[in-house]
């Protein structure tokens, strides 16, 4: 089998991917939450983006 011919979604259907990047996203948070890292997040109000640590403080990004 050619490089080309291989499926490169491993035959996963677009909702399993969908389902596997929430999720990893979600464990990302966790781990930075835990490590007191910020986290990068866009307010849909204003169409910035701001960094939110862990003790709910935000900064401008």
């Amino acid at each position: 089998m050619s490089e080309q011919n291989i499926d490169k979604t491993l035959g996963m259907t677009d909702d399993e991917m969908t389902k596997r990047f929430r999720k990893a996203v979600e464990l990302e948070k966790a781990l930075k939450t835990a490590r007191g890292e910020p986290i990068a997040r866009f307010d849909k109000a204003t169409g910035k983006t701001y960094l939110e640590y862990p003790d709910g403080r935000r900064e401008d990004a």
